[in-house]
């Protein structure tokens, strides 16, 4: 059984998601609550301090707890991917996606760990493994201040990262550029990806990681990265709050009837 302020925090969440507390709006006073028979002071206190960890409201000296005024982030597709952003300059993927969606942030809100594991299924058959063959897998945790928005696992074959950044586990980035200027320094130049977003039900761990309201799903990503001659070197799996991010892409539509005429 969830203890009492978890659940005021529950009920009081889903009246935010539902609209009955507006973006920019008050919540009762704490008093007000406690004589309303929510609980205790540190009831309510706790309850709304969980909703802030959140992402919910903020809670202010002489403006009380309020609910933030929040969009979901851009996760850019394409362009957050652009050679130049982390070739030329420091802006890796995450970042570029906080600087389109006009948000603050800073290269320690992604930490990761790094180890060499035997390779699951899904990450042998993308990168044409025998099954249990080992792998370095870099998986990641990236907050935006406290309230983590997602997690990622890159795994990567040995032969293509032994001895660089990427398998050191200094928290934060793999250095300037991040792990694509680590693979295009070593020779491994990235080409093109396929990515795939499916949504599902977290489990608990993730539940909890990623502070998740109940109920609220969240969405996963396979990503492939080739170099020019089809060379696998990373396939990530992502796992992100559903809520807190809109996906958005932009490219070229293709004509496949217009290349085939071409090539006759």
């Amino acid at each position: 059984m969830a203890p009492k302020w978890r659940e005021l925090a529950d009920r009081l969440a889903e009246q935010i998601r539902n609209g009955q507390y507006a973006p920019g709006s008050q919540l009762p006073q704490i008093r007000e609550l406690v004589e309303a028979g929510e609980g205790s002071k540190s009831t309510v206190h706790a309850a709304y301090k969980a909703l802030e960890a959140e992402g919910l409201v903020t809670s202010s000296r002489g403006h009380g707890t309020v609910v933030r005024e929040r969009t979901p982030l851009k996760r850019l597709g394409i362009a957050r991917y652009d050679k130049a952003k982390w070739r030329d300059g420091d802006e890796v993927a995450f970042i570029a996606d906080r600087v389109a969606s006009g948000r603050a942030y800073k290269r320690n809100e992604q930490t990761q760990t790094v180890s060499r594991v035997k390779a699951p299924v899904v990450v042998a058959k993308a990168h044409g493994l025998p099954e249990g063959a080992e792998v370095y897998a870099r998986a990641r945790v990236v907050k935006e201040g406290s309230q983590p928005t997602h997690t990622l696992t890159s795994y990567y074959r040995p032969e293509h990262v032994e001895g660089t950044r990427i398998v050191d586990p200094t928290p934060g980035p793999a250095g300037r550029g991040g792990g694509f200027r680590v693979l295009y320094d070593a020779g491994y130049e990235i080409d093109h990806m396929q990515e795939t977003l499916f949504a599902r039900i977290p489990t608990a761990d993730e539940a909890q990681l990623l502070q998740l309201a109940p109920g609220e799903w969240v969405v996963e990503l396979h990503r492939t990265t080739y170099t020019a001659d089809g060379t696998v070197v990373e396939f990530a799996i992502g796992v992100h709050a559903a809520t807190r991010f809109s996906w958005t892409y932009d490219f070229k539509v293709p004509d496949s009837a217009k290349a085939e005429g071409e090539s006759k």
